[in-house]
């Protein structure tokens, strides 16, 4: 006996008498196919009252093919008159529910299902570009609309129910896990129920507690956002109304939040009236919008969001439709603290914002941050705005997300029944035209069924040809959203930059560098990527650097930092930003209020050091302010050093990166502040006078040496009151001239060849031919007869016949020299070590030192840590302002907690990360 379900609607396109009278014409036999698709999936198109109705009314033959999921089982088909079988090519006419899996696809037959293709979704390609082969007549629910736009055919009722009753399961389990017990405990997900009404009695008693004043007052006001008022909400609203509710306005969202009752919960919906607002100011025109999306932004983030608990999700999105949260908005969204009601509570939730409902189920939709759907099974994830990254499961920092996309199978016989009633009359017009008759010459098919052919006879339908070129624009055609990224050096740090920016399909590089061998070597390597040559000290190579900059959205200048004044110059005019890792220059900064005034980002000082360390500092010294505590002292090292079986060497030491910035500090000079006593050391070489030993690490036998000025530092961090091998064989190479920028004449291309020997007795003021033996004599003078020094110079082929590069100077000659002999190799690794020590003071006297250390180790088969932990930071800088992240504009370093929080998090997903343990005096 057959129940009817209480969404069993009236038939209503044709009356049975009509479809009797065309039974001689039209009959057919038709198949419901297995679904094999999705794990969880127990519906069917159609339910056996339909499957009824076919056979009695129409006299057609109905196939079932079977199936042990399936809610209905094969007896109930049978009973209605359905055959049961597993071979289903009688069939012209063949309905499912989701896709179908390519090789159960057979030609010249007409399908019914989901199909996921109308925006050219790249995983459903390999499926359409199969139809089309095998001449498939392909009909999509999805599109079966009505001349408004409105789908006839649809579960979105039940995807409401189903999406609603999870987000209230979640929210109980992920209040649990922070710390707050509530009714919502005793909701159950969607598939533990029978059926609606049964899960409407658990959600009803859950109502009731909360009526009862069972919330935790520290939770404040539930506020929940409802987007779209179609199909979608109805259901969701269906079980809202279960709960005690008010619903408001979404200009009183606001007011409940901060005076609303604890007792009940609160609702707003919110249609694209309420956040779609035009560029220009004019007013809101929905056609308009449709057709011109563009023209259009969403204030949601700022006017709807800050105010809500959840977000309960149905909208439609189209390809280039203003987002309602993008990873931004997220981020500002972890800073609205919800207004907790009079109680006493030893917890406090960490944002207003707790859960998301994304029924949509559409990955980088509407909600940019939605990277991938969730399951049945696994039906939870916490995003971490921070860092970018979702977790599955109900812990972590961050904002709960479900997003399943087959949500009505939870209530797979309702929804089976609702879906099949809606679809049954749109059937017969289906099942009127064979597959293989040309989509032009039906005449006696529906309006509505013809829309929602996407594919005929091997070919798209004419409204669909859409798809096809959205295609092509993806692969060869760069987007509205695509960006180009010029990239200026290819050394070192250049891979990791390119092979952290193309993972974004939509960005294109241009390495542009001296060295085109190594270019094109990190060019063939990634896609979307070239490389030209580019020699800044060649004529008209400014006029080149601009008019390069000018095509590129965003310049990453790897170049010396003396050249960067001149590239930033060039963005200037060009109206272009960009990223370097170096530190910020008086010259740089200079710029500062003309980047301001273009809206432009000028973000230096994205390396390791300078970079990683003051988003670690920075992030300790906001930390600390915020409770009260003041910074005291701060000492920081930082350093790359060879793996230890490499470091048998002259310099105890490998160039894990550039060796002339590697020798030119040497030259840098130092002010600091230790015990209240400013320190200054003068530029030249003095620094290695004041080499020390570094305990910090028992195991490593390491020295370290102040650098540059870092008083500038006590004001940029605000901590006015806090104080803050290699050295011997680099003293040595000071002693005999060679680390030295100044141009030298016998160093100029067109100069007579010179061996280094012969170089090194110029230096010294001695004759060229000179002995060896006699200018070792000499040489041992110049470091105070220490032989230890002078072995080093021997051994670092500073005395061989071998000739000198014509580099310039003596310092570019060197690094030409040890680049070839003393750079990292395939296959040898090297660490880098930062290591910050922190006094803190607190209000009541006691005190503290807080340990921040960051270790990192190359890999011998890709890239250097050096490399890796400078070249990642200034690649995560470029990609965020590109996606336009970065809100404030003009000569920037990462110390502010809207630019190094996002960052620091984007670094952990790369493997750099920090290490804290405080001491306590």
């Amino acid at each position: 006996m057959l129940r009817a379900s209480s969404y069993l609607q009236p038939l209503h396109r044709l009356a049975p008498a009509v479809w009797k009278r065309q039974l001689s014409k039209y009959s057919k036999v038709i198949a419901i196919r297995r679904e094999d698709y999705l794990t969880w999936e127990r519906r069917a198109p159609l339910g056996p009252k339909q499957v009824n109705l076919l056979i009695e009314e129409f006299d057609y033959k109905v196939i079932v093919q079977p199936s042990a999921k399936r809610a209905f089982t094969g007896s109930e088909y049978e009973e209605c008159g359905a055959v049961l079988q597993e071979d289903i090519s009688e069939a012209s006419l063949i309905v499912g529910v989701k896709q179908v899996p390519i090789d159960k696809l057979i030609a010249n037959k007409t399908y019914c299902f989901f199909s996921h293709t109308i925006k050219a979704q790249a995983d459903n390609m390999p499926l359409l570009d199969s139809i089309l082969e095998k001449k498939i007549k392909l009909i999509d629910y999805e599109r079966l609309v009505d001349s408004s736009g409105k789908r006839l055919v649809a579960f979105g009722q039940f995807a409401g129910i189903a999406g609603m009753i999870n987000i209230l399961h979640g929210l109980g389990v992920r209040l649990l896990n922070l710390g707050f017990h509530t009714p919502f405990m005793y909701i159950c997900s969607t598939h533990h129920y029978a059926s609606t009404t049964s899960a409407k009695v658990d959600i009803a008693e859950a109502g009731s507690r909360i009526r009862l004043g069972q919330m935790p007052s520290a939770l404040g006001p539930l506020t929940f956002v409802f987007t779209g008022s179609g199909n979608v909400f109805q259901g969701a609203n269906e079980i809202f109304q279960q709960l005690p509710h008010e619903f408001v306005s979404p200009k009183d969202l606001k007011e409940v939040t901060q005076n609303g009752d604890t007792r009940k919960v609160y609702g707003t919906i919110v249609t694209a009236e309420d956040h779609i607002v035009s560029l220009d100011g004019s007013k809101f025109d929905k056609v308009n919008f449709k057709k011109y999306p563009e023209q259009y932004r969403s204030n949601f983030a700022e006017e709807i969001a800050p105010n809500m608990s959840v977000l309960v999700n149905g909208l439609y999105w189209g390809v280039g439709d203003p987002r309602l949260l993008t990873c931004k908005d997220a981020r500002n969204l972890m800073k609205v603290k919800p207004t907790a009601t009079k109680g006493l509570s030893d917890k406090l939730l960490p944002h207003r914002l707790i859960a998301i409902s994304d029924i949509s189920a559409d990955p980088q939709g509407s909600i940019e941050f939605l990277y991938d759907v969730t399951n049945i099974g696994d039906p939870f994830e916490v995003y971490n705005p921070a860092s970018d990254t979702a977790t599955r499961g109900v812990s972590g920092d961050g904002i709960l997300i479900t997003s399943i996309d087959n949500l009505p199978t939870q209530l797979p016989r309702e929804a089976t029944d609702f879906f099949g009633n809606l679809l049954l009359p749109h059937l017969i017009e289906m099942a009127k035209a064979e597959a293989s008759v040309p989509f032009k010459d039906i005449t006696n098919v529906s309006e509505e069924v013809m829309n929602a052919t996407i594919a005929s006879n091997g070919q798209l339908t004419p409204k669909y040809e859409y798809i096809r070129h959205l295609r092509n624009e993806r692969l060869h055609v760069s987007s509205p959203k695509k960006k180009h990224v010029l990239l200026l050096g290819s050394g070192f740090v250049a891979r990791p930059v390119v092979e952290y920016l193309t993972r974004d399909p939509d960005i294109s590089i241009t390495i542009a560098s001296a060295n085109i061998g190594d270019a094109n070597e990190i060019a063939k390597n990634y896609r979307n990527t070239a490389a030209m040559l580019f020699r800044l000290g060649e004529e008209k190579a400014l006029e080149q650097l601009k008019a390069l900059i000018s095509r590129h959205d965003l310049t990453v200048s790897l170049l010396p930092y003396t050249y960067h004044p001149q590239v930033a110059k060039f963005c200037l005019a060009c109206d272009k930003h960009l990223v370097t890792a170096s530190y910020v220059s008086p010259a740089m900064k200079e710029l500062h209020q003309s980047a301001m005034d273009k809206k432009l980002i000028f973000l230096n000082e994205m390396g390791l050091d300078p970079g990683i360390d003051h988003m670690l500092a920075a992030k300790c010294f906001d930390e600390v302010r915020a409770k009260g505590g003041k910074i005291t002292s701060y000492i920081s090292y930082c350093g790359g050093l060879p793996a230890p079986e490499l470091s048998d060497n002259p310099l105890r030491y490998k160039f894990s990166w550039s060796p002339r910035g590697a020798l030119l500090a040497v030259l840098n000079g130092a002010r600091y502040r230790i015990n209240g006593e400013i320190k200054e050391i003068l530029p030249g070489g003095s620094l290695l006078a004041y080499t020390k030993d570094i305990d910090y690490y028992p195991g490593l036998n390491l020295e370290g040496y102040p650098n540059r000025d870092s008083m500038m530092y006590a004001d940029l961090y605000d901590i006015a009151s806090a104080h803050t091998g290699f050295a011997e064989v680099a003293n040595a190479l000071l002693k005999i001239g060679i680390i030295n920028g100044e141009p030298n004449p016998i160093l100029m291309r067109n100069a007579p060849d010179i061996n280094w020997h012969q170089l090194i007795a110029n230096l010294l003021g001695l004759e060229v031919n000179i002995s060896i033996d006699n200018l070792k004599s000499e040489i041992l003078k110049r470091v105070s007869g220490n032989e230890q020094k002078l072995k080093a110079i021997i051994d670092l082929g500073l005395l061989s016949d071998e000739p000198v590069a014509k580099e310039g100077t003596t310092i570019d000659a060197l690094s030409a020299l040890l680049s070839k002999s003393l750079s990292l190799k395939k296959g040898e690794s090297d660490f880098v070590i930062m290591r910050h020590e922190i006094g803190v003071e607190w209000p009541d006297g006691k005190q503290e030192t807080r340990h921040i250390t960051l270790a990192s180790y190359g890999s011998p088969d890709s890239h250097s840590a050096m490399a890796w932990t400078v070249g990642i930071p200034s690649a995560v800088a470029a990609r965020q302002i590109l996606r336009g992240e970065i809100s404030r504009n003009g000569v920037l370093v990462p110390i502010n907690s809207d630019i190094y929080e996002p960052m620091l998090g984007l670094l952990e997903k790369e493997n750099i990360r920090e290490s804290n343990h405080v001491t306590y005096h």
